[in-house]
């Protein structure tokens, strides 16, 4: 059998070759920092190979563990000093479930294992402090029951509330035979209503707290995200025992968390936060004293109960043994330092860039490191909105800016209110206490989170900036009245339905709404996307057909706009007027005298289009949607087309009704409408031709059209539209006495096109792949339709992701491949791009990477993390290749 049980103490660890896939998260970094002679308690991790060697066994636990675990306990009695069950110096051990991953509804930690009726007594002499001991044995009675017994804790609270009112105490007992008489009554509580006991034996203690954790890899909540985070059911999960220290003690102790970085600045110095211990009562709560590590560092390192300077030390050794910043646990005992969680300091997009950028300023990591290093999804957290300042807010209160941006909703005080007000379209700020995993579903609907309990690393503030949120934290100046629905602050009370305002970068929540800007996206961002446009080969273009997402995307970073849907141009005002009278024309003359109408519009979409772009290509695709999009539905918009034609009302349904077809998606559209009507391609490439000269002569740069023919399944359809177009240009040439340079593509999107790429390649001067029609026509599913059963196919196992968000690399993958070996075998120098909604997906465009494309094309907002993400393709698929880094610009 493979090894159960990984021991560590400062100094040594054993350690297997995949840590985290062994001992879990917990155990992997409490080995590592133990091998780094890190100062950590002695403990040992139990593996997740017994995790599956107990679920062979009906989740037994093995004999063969058991032992282990014996030894265990042997080989930390004698690293410590201590005995478990012993007389004098009792051996007590805390427990923390981990999987490879974070992973919500496995076992809680369960401390002071080791603890009887007979040991606490043992404790209170050794520390001379029965109160700690014996609230330490509470909190352990507490804790085995919930996880072990599944008893619910808020039992406990009334047992305790009952025995204080009897005995004449109230927030804890003030004597030994107060406590003891507590004790008592928690174990005839779990005696008369759970039927069980908390065992006497330390080992038993242990083996069941175990047994509960190995089990609580099948909590629902844990099932759920496995399911929904493709973690294997058999990954399994490890427990990691290790001697505990008193951190809540007395005024030498405490905890706390420590960066080895200024997140905000990308300084290398140390922040974070640190909690001391002890309140009268001992315990770390709402009223503990917090201090700022960076203020103890520069001010009064004499204010931390151990030493600062070695802390930071540890720190700052992780950090350059990661080339990462890091975030240290810690916790101090006593004045005795101890680290206890080691990770990448967790830290928002912003955040992320500037650290990445700042160590390669340092010369601790590349360029291609720090572009690797941050999720191209994450940048899509930074064009959220922020508060246009003002001195006309009022703050309500603060809090601690635990994920970035700014939202603006009514309150609503549950989860249920937020899923009320999200069905009305309503704008919502959750306002909890503080949040639990069953408010998950809550915070996704909300447009912020406020929490009147917490720090930057609670439930609310992980889960807000893991969805991107903004979360305000810790407003601890506000109180909430449940009973009431109403919110607190000083003399000022709010009630679920009003606005408020919270700001996630800076903490303040405000009453009412305010303006919110969006970001601009320079400094560290502008430095990032600088080493992303050196890394990477593919282009980035947009999809725009609008002036404001044109700009936009122009400031995004975009090269050109690789697809300009112009149908989107004729649906306001007197343009889908003049669309519908040529629609209903009777006859060619009567079609081309409504487009002559519609031509000075499109030319005028198309200048200012060439303008904003500078000589960078710009893709227009030619009319697509079927002809009844453009129709009048209602019948006041019939009776208003019917007047302005000076038709009868019956002749415009009739027309309707002959334009209607059962399948539109495979019907009358793309190249078949410029076949059936090849005046609109006339006019169109006219448009294009007069604004391309008239932009051109305008800016000074050279404007080279790109015009794609949608739809396209055999050359001879092609054929018969680039005609008219080179008729067009001919004519536009010999009018305005000047050449016209331009480019006739097509945009593939039918199973036969693939096929008949090399044939078709021949006459085109580019593809660009349409990958939303393409993965419509390979799977026979229509993207309207298809949310009513993918959710279900992903949720089986059927299908691993929306293929209308990812490209299917088995399937409509492979037919883009063949195409591109086809239509490079024909014309080595054609052009390929792709301009679905895949091309602005990470995994996507990983995939068109390898395949060889040469730009992908995205919505405005998604072309920085195109531009990321096609720096991190390249990248990877050159290490992968063996290749040196290779540069777009270098390659062309």
């Amino acid at each position: 059998m493979p090894k159960r049980i990984f021991t560590f103490s400062r100094g040594s660890a054993e350690r297997p070759a995949d840590a985290a896939e062994a001992l879990g998260l917990k155990g992997a970094n409490l080995a590592l920092l133990a091998s780094l002679d890190l100062p950590v308690p002695p403990g040992f991790t139990v593996a997740t190979s017994a995790w599956r060697e107990a679920k062979s066994e009906s989740n037994a636990l093995p004999q063969a563990l058991r032992a282990d675990l014996r030894a265990g306990i042997e080989w930390l009695e004698s690293v410590t000093g201590r005995r478990f069950d012993g007389d004098v110096r009792p051996l007590l051990l805390a427990a923390r479930t981990s999987a490879r991953v974070q992973m919500p509804g496995i076992a809680e930690s369960v401390l002071d294992i080791g603890l009887n009726d007979r040991t606490v007594d043992v404790l209170a002499r050794e520390l001379n402090d029965a109160a700690f001991a014996y609230r330490s044995y509470r909190r352990f009675i507490e804790s085995y029951a919930s996880l072990v017994l599944d008893a619910d804790p808020a039992e406990f609270e009334e047992i305790s509330d009952a025995e204080g009112e009897r005995a004449g105490w109230t927030e804890e007992p003030q004597t030994v035979a107060d406590w003891r008489a507590l004790i008592a009554c928690y174990h005839a509580h779990i005696d008369r209503e759970l039927g069980a006991v908390v065992p006497q034996t330390p080992l038993e203690q242990l083996t069941n707290v175990l047994a509960a954790s190995f089990a609580s890899w099948r909590h629902p909540v844990a099932t759920s995200h496995r399911l929904l985070h493709g973690v294997p059911e058999n990954a399994g999960l490890a427990v990691t025992v290790h001697a505990m220290i008193f951190n809540e003690r007395n005024q030498k102790s405490g905890r706390g968390r420590a960066v080895s970085r200024d997140l905000t600045t990308g300084e290398s110095r140390l922040s974070g936060e640190f909690t001391l211990g002890a309140r009268g009562s001992g315990e770390i709560g709402d009223s503990a004293p917090v201090f700022d590590l960076a203020a103890l560092a520069s001010e009064d390192p004499a204010g931390f109960p151990a030493d600062l300077s070695e802390l930071t030390q540890h720190v700052r050794r992780l950090e350059a043994h990661v080339c990462d910043a890091v975030e240290v646990d810690f916790m101090i005992g006593d004045g005795a330092l101890f680290l206890m969680q080691s990770r990448v300091a967790r830290r928002t997009a912003a955040e992320a860039i500037r650290v990445a950028v700042e160590l390669t300023k340092e010369e601790i990591i590349e360029e291609n490191e720090a572009i690797l290093r941050i999720d191209p999804a994450s940048l899509d957290l930074l064009l959220h909105p922020t508060i246009e300042r003002s001195d006309d807010y009022v703050v309500l209160g603060r809090g601690m800016p635990a994920s970035p941006g700014a939202a603006t909703g009514e309150i609503a005080f549950s989860t249920e209110r937020v899923q009320a007000r999200a069905k009305e379209d309503r704008t919502v700020i959750l306002v909890r206490n503080e949040t639990y995993p069953e408010d998950i579903h809550g915070m996704h609907l909300a447009d912020g989170v406020l929490t009147i309990r917490g720090g930057t690393t609670s439930h609310a503030a992980v889960v807000a900036r893991g969805i991107g949120k903004p979360c305000v934290t810790g407003a601890g100046s506000l109180r909430i009245n449940a009973e009431t629905g109403t919110l607190f602050a000083g003399d000022r009370v709010l009630k679920e339905g009003d606005e408020i305002t919270i700001d996630g970068s800076s903490g303040e929540v405000i009453v009412g709404a305010v303006a919110l800007l969006r970001p601009s996206l320079t400094g560290d961002f502008a430095t990032l996307m600088e080493f992303a446009d050196r890394a990477r080969r593919m282009g980035v273009r947009t999809n725009a057909e609008t002036p404001i997402e044109a700009r936009s995307a122009r400031a995004f970073g975009a090269e050109g706009i690789g697809l300009c849907r112009t149908e989107h141009m004729f649906f306001e005002g007197d343009r889908i007027q003049a669309m519908r009278e040529m629609i209903l024309a009777s006859d060619a003359e009567g079609r081309r005298a409504a487009l002559d109408k519609l031509l000075p519009i499109q030319r005028s979409d198309f200048v200012e289009l060439f303008e904003i772009m500078a000589g960078l290509p710009v893709t227009i695709r030619l009319l697509d949607p079927p002809l009844h999009e453009f129709l009048p539905k209602s019948d006041g918009e019939i009776a208003e087309t019917a007047a302005m034609l000076s038709v009868d009302e019956a002749v415009v349904r009739q027309r309707i009704a002959g334009l209607e077809e059962f399948n539109p998606m495979l019907g009358h559209r793309g190249c078949r409408l410029a076949i059936s009507y090849p005046e609109i391609v006339e006019m169109q490439a006219r448009a294009i031709f007069e604004a391309a000269i008239e932009a051109g002569e305008k800016t000074g740069d050279a404007v080279v059209p790109e015009i794609m023919v949608p739809l396209v399944s055999l050359r001879r359809e092609l054929d018969f539209v680039k005609e008219r177009v080179d008729r067009v240009a001919a004519l536009v040439t010999a009018e305005r006495g000047r050449g016209i340079d331009y480019h006739v593509g097509t945009m593939i999107e039918l199973p036969r096109a693939i096929v008949r790429a090399d044939t078709i390649a021949e006459v085109a001067d580019f593809f660009s792949f349409g990958t939303n029609d393409l993965t419509q026509t390979v799977y026979g599913i229509s993207r309207d339709d298809a949310a009513n059963f993918l959710s279900t196919y992903i949720r089986q196992g059927i299908l691993e992701r929306d293929p209308f968000q990812t490209v299917d690399v088995e399937g409509v993958g492979e037919l883009i491949a063949m195409a591109v070996e086809k239509a490079r075998r024909t014309r080595p120098d054609i052009t390929l791009g792709v301009c679905g909604e895949q091309g602005g997906d990470p995994a996507s465009i990983a995939f068109f990477e390898e395949t060889g494309l040469d730009y992908v094309s995205c919505s405005p907002f998604r072309v920085p993390i195109a531009r990321l993400a096609a720096a991190q393709s390249a990248i990877r698929f050159s290490r992968a290749s063996g290749r040196g880094g290779r540069n777009r610009r270098q390659d062309g």
